[in-house]
């Protein structure tokens, strides 16, 4: 476990954070000015980015990767191999998967090892947010700052920008970089925090 400081009492500003509550395998690494919270799990392999939060709780599975300064919300599930851009926020008890046909046993019967099934990942671009209890069933990729709607259960990729509800989710609107949806604003749209103005283009939504 790559980490420079596990003492909550004393750790510098650079340090990682850790809770002593935690299990955090000795194979992870923890970015620097990251903070893992009481009775979380990174399992061996993974990579979290500096200035990371991993809430109460939530589990990190073996060789995942989260970019920098990523929030993972208490009991929330990130199964491997996930692959998380820089920003990504992972709403409470929210799950990404990672077996598209799940099964305890084989056909005759017998428990399934390792060597019986595939992983297949979810893949979150930057700045992308999922909401609480929400569920992404890989292999998905949501786009750079998309919304997935809590409790939405997301079963194809989410364009970038994209705003999606439900079960199945499904688009219903656009979101601009600081979160809020836009706003219709003559051909395109409009961030009504920030005031940038957006462009719909055949590949999706972009920066006019």
């Amino acid at each position: 476990m790559t980490v420079l400081n596990t003492d909550p009492l004393r750790v510098s500003s650079a340090a990682a954070r850790i809770l002593p509550s935690a299990d955090v395998d000795p194979g992870a690494q923890v970015g620097h000015d990251s903070t893992v919270w009481h009775l979380a799990q990174i399992r061996e392999g993974a990579v979290l980015g500096p200035g990371c939060t991993i809430g109460r709780g939530a589990y990190i599975g073996p060789d995942v990767v989260l970019g920098r300064n990523c929030k993972v919300q208490n009991y929330a599930l990130v199964y491997e191999p996930a692959r998380l851009a820089d920003g990504v926020f992972i709403g409470p008890a929210a799950v990404l998967t990672n077996d598209e046909f799940p099964r305890a046993v084989n056909t005759d019967g017998s428990l399934k090892s390792a060597d019986d099934w595939v992983e297949v990942g979810v893949t979150i671009g930057t700045g992308a947010s999922i909401g609480a209890r929400a569920v992404c069933i890989a292999p998905v990729t949501i786009g750079a700052w998309a919304t997935v709607a809590a409790g939405a259960v997301v079963t194809r990729d989410v364009p970038d920008h994209a705003i999606v509800v439900g079960v199945p989710a499904r688009q219903v609107g656009w979101v601009g970089e600081a979160g809020r949806p836009l706003n219709a604003h003559g051909p395109g749209w409009r961030c009504p925090a920030t005031g940038q103005l957006y462009r719909e283009t055949e590949s999706g939504l972009e920066r006019s």
